[in-house]
């Protein structure tokens, strides 16, 4: 169906995306620091169901109708910054660590939820994100290789699985530094200020663009 060639350029034109700063990375390495690997994995998680489901909105046409629709366009992205905004309000008046390992089951499980919704709305209120899939997928789709939407859900899968990958290497990357912010207050003070920062710069470049 594909060639290895199409393919491997596919995958190359993902690392590239996935290696750059973003508002994804962002949140799942302070999640990682601030309150554990399982914390940050949840929030992986749900960035992943939220870059599958722009695969699939995508595949139905969704991205056409925001760049014919620039009022639904402009909706989703200022609900989109203004989350990102409340996010890193959030991330400042934090502690600087809570590990739920630490409290009650209940409290855990609700921990984990809030982390995946987190990763999951972050991407999902981002309407870039959407049209990028729009724009990416179809310039590796051939037509007259079999069927469209068999294209789709692989390359739609492989879009996943490499974004997923990046996410697992952040998560345990954030942690190690973790350990080492531990033992510095000032260092934890600074983390906090830079993720926060961060956030509030990806709202703001949403929001402008």
């Amino acid at each position: 169906m594909f060639s290895a060639h199409l393919l491997l350029m596919f995958i190359v034109a993902l690392i590239i995306v996935s290696a750059l700063p973003g508002a994804d990375m962002a949140l799942v390495m302070q999640t990682s620091m601030s309150r554990g690997t399982r914390s940050g994995f949840a929030a992986a998680c749900g960035l992943g169901l939220a870059r599958a489901t722009h695969v699939t909105l995508s595949a139905c046409g969704l991205a056409a109708l925001l760049r014919n629709a620039p009022w639904l366009y402009e909706v989703v992205r200022y609900v989109g910054a203004a989350y990102l905004t409340w996010i890193a309000v959030q991330i400042f008046r934090a502690p600087a660590f809570v590990m739920p390992e630490q409290a009650g089951g209940i409290v855990v499980a609700r921990s984990r939820r809030a982390d995946f919704a987190k990763g999951l709305l972050t991407n999902l209120l981002n309407p870039k994100a959407l049209l990028f899939c729009s724009v990416l997928l179809p310039q590796f789709i051939r037509p007259e290789a079999g069927s469209v939407w068999l294209q789709v859900s692989v390359l739609g899968g492989v879009l996943v699985a490499v974004c997923a990958f990046f996410d697992v290497i952040y998560v345990l990357g954030a942690a190690r530094i973790a350990v080492w912010l531990r033992r510095h207050p000032l260092a934890q003070t600074v983390q906090k200020w830079a993720f926060s920062s961060a956030l509030i710069g990806f709202a703001l470049r949403l929001s402008l663009d």
